[in-house]
Order: structure tokens, then C-alpha cells, then sequence
């Protein structure tokens, strides 16, 4: 059999086809390029070469001609190992299908899932391949530089050698099948800040003393983003004081003074990805800005996507743009993943710009592990980390343990809180009804009220006057809660009277300018992101821009929250210079790890140990972010009627179920056994339903877990 009838690929149509010879040489070179980005080009190279010399096997060949699967990734990992006794090398080449398995132990046996077990499994004859050029390639190798020594910073080394493996085998396969692929065509970091400065030009010639301030904080910024080096960074700007853009101009100049690739925002809410990505839209182009979250939509048509539209689909698969806007969840558990899907962007992280916004929301329960794969990311591949925030978390020594320590951009966050101190804190002394907290927001014509639980959210809307009233909670797919933020910021520019009242989903950057602000007792920092929203643009004094803290009666905190209630009534208790101070934000979050006990916990002990141990499965399980309990309720709503009828008779993909993430809500098990109950759902796979009365869906409050229909009987 001659070198031209061992093939890698055939095309869909099954007029093409691609050697193996061809897809490894164009596989090793991409992963050789990526991988050069942190000093591993050999080991990309390598990998690359032999990722698929199973292929060369009679049971694969005739795979490709419809036959039985075949394991091709074995051989690779079983050659790797023979010859080049390298973990990197042999765990990427194992798991560049299947994801990555744990190392295992020399105990384990050939039928086992673990790299150990996978080296001892009987493989098809694969020595074909040594009539094939890459062989001499392969016999030319060099050796491979020694792996880190330390395991944490071995074990993040080799995910990133992964991602540039499967990112490249992905591109030549899709080149191959697919011909010329319209990715990239983005400007370049310096073409980008061009656009930037172009934008922030007129806003030097501030008249008022507000503007005058943010030109400072912007000015800072600047300077900071040219003269420092890569790093560890926090960006300590209070509610009103521009660090969105601030905090990209910090961005854009210093990855165009340390020629770096790209700008990565992590935003902890999908609900409020849509503004900043606007925002960055408008300043440096659609065209540059690619959103990566559960919620984005960037094809909604039946007819083909327009060649933006297409990279931008492209471009959340490897976030190979210059701008990613993306969730904490989705960067994280990416950053943990061993999944090649997951996993095949975390290259294109390196050298690149992060900014943590609203840094404050890194779950305290993982908060060790994501203050490791940061520090691992700045210390060793290339980034430069900015914790964004007005109420900064105290995180210097957890990010000390791993090595890195931390430089304030601004020269003075206490003058700057002084300079924005816009509202005055109340504490409620007794316990107010629901009925009472209604009267207290109907007295006024504008008003925003921040409570705990979606459930009070909807009965507080229901007593509210109807004009201009509205409630924003997770109940409502994404698709209505924007359109209510559009409403809501009209009624608020045009004075007309505008009543919100809202889950902790409003909190955290949305810009909206409220007179006056209601929020149920919880964390400082909570309260705090809350009372940003309050006399926003400082139109108003202090004095009359009043931020009420209140409890309501017979309401038990949510579990999840106790402890940052109990840290923030510590503050209240316990400090001189006022709750929205520099010092009371850091005794908040100093007695809340206090509270919490940020030694590891029982499970972060073990996960700890599964990194070191190269256990890549059992991390992969383990880390979620958000607990993995949801089940998500599709809306049959008109405008997805064709895309519904899909869904139930299982013509699923990619693109489906982005169209309906807009009109899609997500919710515990024991809420979704209550409209089980009722039989309103219908199953459209694991842990996700359509709604099957559209009844219990309102487009102003959500969906009503607790609504009782009137029934008429016939007789």
C-alpha cells in the first residue's frame, strides 16, 4: 500500500480526500506556531506529528469507508511514550478526541480510561506510517526541554499544550473540509487603539468637575497600560468613575506596548455582558468584538451567516479576535475543562490582556482554585491580569501563596471614593412587610428596589402602581430582560415614573441612574454595587440620594448569602469612617474570609490533589462554577415556533440552540418538579423542557413558579 491511500479525511460530499501525511504536516506546524507563544513549539510540533498516526491502520482506513470506530489516539499516546517518555506529550495526544484522561497509576490495566491504562492497550498496526515523510520527521526529532517541576504549573503547561493541539487539528481538518475558512480579517491592537483614542478625544476638554475626575482616572490608566510591566493589577474606581473604558484604555495601550494579542473581559453576569460589549462595539467596531457566553446570538436566520456573522461564530470556538467579551463562568471552567471543545481557546489566552470585572463576584467557594489559574496564567504564559472592581476583594495574600503579588493602577482609590461619594446609607430599624416596602416605592416617581429572592421580586411588582413598573429577575429569558432595561432606561432619561424592582442581577454594571435606592440587607459588597445605581451621574447631592437598607419580616436570608450578611452588619456595627469606605470594604471582605475560613475546604483539598496528580477527568467534574443543578425551561414563543418544532423532534445543533438561549430560562430541580407536577413540560433532553403553557410565562415578571389558573368545569 503506497503513502497515497492512507487518508485522514474524506470530504462530505466524498469527492476529496486528505492524506495523513498532509493533515499531520499542516496539524504540526499550526501547533507548532501556537505553541511558540509559550516557549513550547517543540512540544506543539511533536504532538502534532504522530497525533494521528493510528490512522495509518487497516480498521482505520476502512472506518473512513464506514466502518467500526477506532481507537487512532492509543498509538499516539503508546509511540509518545516509547520514544519520548514525555507526560505532556503522551496525555495531549491521548485525550485529543476524547478529552483528557487522568495520568493513572502503573497499576492500572489496559481497559482502563487512564493514560497509564491507554499505554498498555493493544493497539491496530499503525507501522505504515513509516513509509511516510513525517516518519524521517519523527526520527529527526530533538529532545524536549524538561516539564516544570512544579506539578500546579505542570499540569496548566499541559492544558495549554492541549489547547494548541486541538485548536490546530480542528483548523486543518475544517480547512481541508471546507476550503478556504473566513476566519480572522481583524485589525490589529494598534489599529484598535487608534480607534480609541479617536473616541476618547473630545473628552479631554472636560468642563465639569465629574468628567474632570474621570479624565484623571482615564489619564492614569493610560500611562499605567504604557510604563508597567506584564502583571498582576487592580483597578480600584468607584461606581460612576468610567473604569469601563478606563480600564480598556489600560487594555489597549498595554498590549500594543508589550505586543501582546488580545483583550479578554470576564464579566460575571450574562446580564450584563450586552451593555459592555456594546460599549466596545461602538468604539473599536462590531466587526472586532466577539462575545462568548450561553446567552450570545450572533445568527438568528435561516439563510447562510454574512462572512462577520461567520467569523464570529468561528471565533468563539478559539477566540482568535482581538476582543472577547466572555462570563467567569465560561473562562474558568474552561481554564479546568478536559474537554477538547472547551479547552481549544485557553492558548489564545496566553499574551493576552484580562480584565476580571466587577472582581468581587469570584465565588468564595472557589476562590482559591480561580486565584491559582490566575496567578499560573501571569506568571507563566504571558498575561496581564486587572482585578476591576469598586469594592475590591482582599486577595493579596491568597494571590502572595501562589507567587504574585499585585500593584494598584490608580494612585489614590481613597481620594477617589471621597471624590464620588454620592448617596447617603439608612438602616431601617424595624422590619418592614412587603406591603410596606410597596407603599415606601409607590411615594416616589422613580425608584430601583434590590431584593434577595426572585419570588419577592414578583410579589412586591404585583403591589406596585402599574404605570411604569417592572420586575427584573433570572425568570425572565434574556430576550425580555433587555427589552425591559431599554424601557427602563427611556422612562429614566425622560423623568416618567419608573419603578424597578430586581434581583441582584441589576448590581453589578448596569447603567442605570435611579434618585433613590431600596436593598434588602446582604453582603457589603452587594449593597455597595447596589447603591451605584443611585444618583449615578451625581445630578443630585448626597443628601437627597438616599440608600435604605431594610429586612423584611418572616424572610430568612438565602443560605448562600448568611455569611456576607453577617460580615456586612459586622461593618455597619464596627466602623467610624462609613459604609462606602475604602476601610470598611476591606474589614468586610477581611471578616468575611474570616467567616467563611479560606483555608481549603475538604473538596478543594482533594482538587488540589487531583492537579498534581495530572487528574485531568476528575477536575474536569468537579469544578463548576455554578453548581450544576439547573434544568433549563424553553419558551415556545412565536418568533422560535420553527425552531421549537426542531428541538422536540431532536434536529438539535450548535447554532439551534443558540437561536433559543434568548427565549430560555434556567431553574433548580425542585422548581422544575413543581411544573413537572403540573405536566407543563415536555422533554426535549437531559435537564431541558419546553414550556407547554405559555400561561405560566409572563414577558413582564417571568415565569411563575407558583401561579394558580382558574379552572372552569364542564358539565
Amino acid at each position: 500500500m503506497n503513502e497515497s491511500q492512507f487518508y485522514a479525511h474524506i470530504s462530505e460530499d466524498g469527492t476529496r480526500k486528505q492524506t495523513i501525511e498532509s493533515h499531520l504536516l499542516g496539524t504540526a506546524e499550526k501547533a507548532a506556531k501556537f505553541a511558540a507563544e509559550i516557549g513550547e513549539e517543540n512540544r506543539g510540533y511533536l504532538a502534532g506529528l504522530i497525533h494521528d498516526v493510528g490512522k495509518y491502520s487497516k480498521a482505520f482506513q476502512k472506518r473512513l469507508e464506514g466502518g467500526a470506530k477506532v481507537d487512532h489516539s492509543s498509538a499516539g499516546a503508546q509511540l509518545a511514550y516509547k520514544e519520548l517518555r514525555d507526560d505532556i506529550v503522551e496525555m495531549v495526544v491521548s485525550g485529543h478526541h476524547g478529552g483528557i484522561p487522568d495520568c493513572g497509576h502503573d497499576t492500572d490495566v489496559a481497559g482502563d480510561g487512564t493514560l497509564k491504562g491507554r499505554i498498555k492497550k493493544e493497539v491496530e498496526d499503525y507501522t505504515a506510517w513509516q513509509s511516510d515523510t513525517v516518519f524521517q520527521l519523527w526520527r529527526q526529532k530533538e529532545p524536549l526541554p524538561a516539564q516544570p517541576k512544579d506539578r500546579i504549573s505542570a499540569a496548566f503547561r499541559l492544558r495549554m499544550v492541549y489547547s494548541c493541539l486541538v485548536d490546530a487539528d480542528y483548523l486543518d481538518t475544517e480547512e481541508f473540509m471546507k476550503g478556504q475558512v473566513d476566519r480572522g480579517q481583524y485589525e490589529t491592537i494598534g489599529e484598535l487603539h487608534k480607534k480609541l483614542e479617536t473616541y476618547i478625544a473630545p473628552w479631554w476638554d472636560a468642563k465639569t468637575e465629574l468628567n474632570k475626575k474621570r479624565c484623571e482616572i482615564l489619564r492614569q490608566c493610560i500611562d499605567a497600560g504604557k510604563e508597567r510591566d506584564r502583571g498582576l493589577y487592580t483597578l480600584t474606581v468607584p461606581t460612576g468613575g468610567g473604569k469601563t473604558v478606563s480600564s480598556l484604555a489600560f487594555a489597549l495601550n498595554h498590549a500594543k506596548q508589550h505586543e501582546m494579542k488580545r483583550v479578554i473581559y470576564v464579566i460575571p453576569y450574562t446580564s450584563i455582558i450586552d451593555q459592555t460589549a456594546q460599549v466596545f462595539q461602538g468604539i473599536l467596531g462590531p466587526e472586532n468584538v466577539v462575545e462568548h457566553h450561553s446567552g450570545v446570538n450572533d445568527w438568528l436566520g435561516e439563510d447562510e451567516p454574512t462572512p462577520e456573522q461567520a467569523r464570529k461564530i468561528l471565533a468563539t470556538e478559539n477566540w482568535d479576535a482581538p476582543i472577547i467579551v466572555t462570563t467567569a463562568v465560561q473562562f474558568f471552567e474552561s481554564l479546568f475543562s478536559n474537554k477538547p471543545s472547551r479547552c481549544r481557546k485557553l492558548h489564545n489566552i496566553a499574551n493576552s490582556v484580562v480584565i476580571f470585572d466587577e472582581a468581587q463576584t469570584l465565588p468564595m467557594d472557589y476562590l482559591r482554585p480561580c486565584v491559582m489559574a490566575i496567578s499560573e496564567l501571569v506568571k507563566n504564559h504571558g498575561v496581564t491580569a486587572v482585578l476591576c472592581t469598586a469594592t475590591q476583594p482582599a486577595l493579596h495574600p491568597l494571590f502572595e501563596e501562589y507567587g504574585v503579588r499585585s500593584e494598584e493602577i490608580c494612585h489614590n482609590p481613597d481620594e477617589l471614593y471621597n471624590f464620588f461619594k454620592r448617596t447617603t446609607f439608612v438602616q431601617a430599624k424595624e422590619d418592614w412587610s412587603e406591603e410596606y416596602l410597596a407603599e415606601e416605592l409607590n411615594q416616589v416617581q422613580q425608584a430601583l428596589c434590590v431584593v434577595n429572592v426572585r419570588a419577592t421580586a414578583q410579589r412586591v411588582y404585583e403591589l406596585l402602581e402599574e404605570e411604569g413598573s417592572y420586575c427584573l429577575t433570572t425568570l425572565l429569558c434574556p430576550a425580555d430582560r433587555k427589552r425591559l432595561l431599554e424601557e427602563i432606561r427611556t422612562r429614566l432619561k425622560n423623568n416618567q415614573p419608573c419603578r424597578v424592582v430586581s434581583t441582584s442581577l441589576i448590581e453589578a454594571g448596569v447603567d442605570l441612574d435611579f434618585p433613590a435606592v431600596w436593598r434588602e440587607h446582604a453582603g457589603l459588597d452587594s449593597v455597595l454595587q447596589a447603591a451605584g445605581r443611585c444618583n449615578r451621574e451625581g445630578k443630585r447631592t448626597a443628601e437627597q440620594s438616599v440608600v435604605t437598607v431594610f429586612t423584611l419580616e418572616e424572610q430568612t436570608i438565602p443560605e448562600n448569602i448568611q455569611q456576607n450578611a453577617q460580615a456586612a452588619r459586622y461593618v455597619w456595627n464596627n466602623n467610624s469612617s462609613g459604609v462606602d469606605s475604602i476601610q470598611s470594604i476591606s474589614n468586610y471582605f477581611d471578616y468575611l474570609m474570616l467567616l467563611k475560613n479560606t483555608g481549603q475546604s475538604k473538596w478543594e483539598t482533594e482538587l488540589m490533589e487531583w492537579i498534581k496528580e495530572l487528574a485531568y477527568r476528575k477536575v474536569a467534574e468537579r469544578f463548576h462554577l455554578i453548581e450544576d443543578n439547573q434544568y433549563t425551561i424553553y419558551l415556545p414563543v412565536e418568533e422560535m415556533e420553527e425552531q421549537i418544532a426542531k428541538l422536540k423532534k431532536g434536529k438539535v445543533s450548535r447554532t439551534l440552540y443558540r437561536q433559543l438561549a434568548q427565549f430560555a430560562v434556567s431553574i433548580p430541580v425542585s422548581d422544575c418538579r413543581k411544573l413537572e407536577e403540573l405536566h407543563l413540560l415536555c422533554p426535549v433532553g437531559e435537564r431541558a423542557y419546553v414550556l407547554e403553557d405559555m400561561r405560566y410565562y409572563s414577558p413582564q415578571k417571568g415565569l411563575e413558579l407558583n401561579k394558580q389558573l382558574d379552572t372552569a368545569i364542564i358539565l
